[in-house]
């Protein structure tokens, strides 16, 4: 029997381009369907950035290209877009490196609990030897990767105040459909549930999970003040992603379209890291206007504490402790 992903993954194929190129009256008028999934609507970043790549594009190719850029998590969650484009249903999108660690799980070592300072931390580990290994084995799995972005610091968010580990014991939390984000909450006492993205405000408005986390950004763009009102400045994981093509598509385009559009999408992930910034300063001020309450964590050396089994039981997945250290030196 055909799961339901797979049956949707198959509808998605049947009615989007396959990036077959389609002749408009001559051999220079050719135009290559692009269908782009974004989780979120046209005010965030995560669909601004490809409105950006499509300009940068046209700009250097005229008529080239079709930008067919879906909004508002229609096409499925992370995993299902990137599923979607392994089948060659989908031809870019943006991705956490969460969603993607089971194709590639060293990229969990981007994941890995207050291993980050800051977004400069972070550009300087993805810009160097560390971003380029990884990007060879997301292209590996059909996914090139061509560029990396930052989506924030992942934050608690919560029905009631929680500002300890110790307030977290019990709870259900909705994680991403991760070993090690699995493993980060249960270190704190918590109970782990994989939802994806797309059903969580239904499980947190029906008691499904009694929290989760998320970066301010995707907080008001879910409209998780509602059901999450709560939110703890515990800045855990620095929430890295890349913008990536699928390699079918990529595969099927010359050398001059693939050097057009990795330089679109670097350009685009420079200027999301920077929508990003200026839009978390608006999110929290939507989120508090409608009820939400910013927290800051207690005990701060106790919530670090509880990180550092994660960075021990996934130092051998994302090259040992040494390689650890490195980045945190970095």
């Amino acid at each position: 029997m055909i799961s339901a992903n797979r049956r949707a993954f198959l509808k998605v194929a049947a009615g989007a381009s396959l990036a077959l190129p389609s002749l408009l009256g001559s051999a220079h008028a050719r135009a290559t369907q692009v269908t782009v999934a974004s989780l979120l609507g046209e005010d965030k970043p995560e669909t601004k950035i490809w409105r950006h790549i499509q300009e940068q594009v046209e700009a250097q190719l005229p008529g080239r290209f079709r930008f067919n850029i879906v909004t508002n998590g229609a096409l499925g969650g992370e995993k299902q877009v990137a599923e979607a484009s392994r089948l060659g249903a989908v031809q870019a999108s943006l991705s956490t490196v969460s969603a993607l660690s089971g194709w590639v799980p060293e990229l969990q070592l981007l994941d890995l609990p207050f291993l980050f300072r800051d977004a400069e931390h972070l550009r300087r580990v993805v810009s160097g030897d560390t971003g380029i290994s990884l990007q060879e084995k997301l292209r590996v799995q059909s996914f090139v990767a061509s560029g990396f972005i930052d989506y924030g610091a992942r934050h608690l968010l919560t029905k009631e105040p929680v500002t300890t580990p110790q307030d977290i014991r019990g709870k259900r939390i909705r994680v991403i459909q991760s070993p090690l984000h699995t493993k980060l909450w249960s270190a704190y006492g918590a109970a782990p549930v994989g939802i994806p993205i797309t059903e969580t405000y239904n499980a947190l408005s029906t008691g499904v999970a009694d929290a989760m986390d998320l970066t301010k950004s995707a907080y008001t763009g879910f409209k998780l003040y509602e059901v999450v009102p709560c939110m703890t400045e515990t800045a855990h994981i620095r929430a890295s992603g890349v913008v990536y093509f699928s390699a079918l598509f990529w595969n099927s385009l010359g050398e001059e379209e693939r050097g057009v559009l990795s330089a679109a999408a670097q350009s685009g992930a420079r200027y999301f890291n920077q929508l990003v910034h200026e839009d978390e300063v608006r999110s929290v001020e939507v989120a508090r206007q409608n009820g939400g309450q910013l927290l800051q964590p207690l005990d701060m050396d106790t919530w670090r504490e509880g990180a550092t089994s994660v960075w021990q039981d996934f130092a051998a997945i994302v090259g040992g402790m040494d390689k650890i250290h490195a980045v945190v030196e970095a």
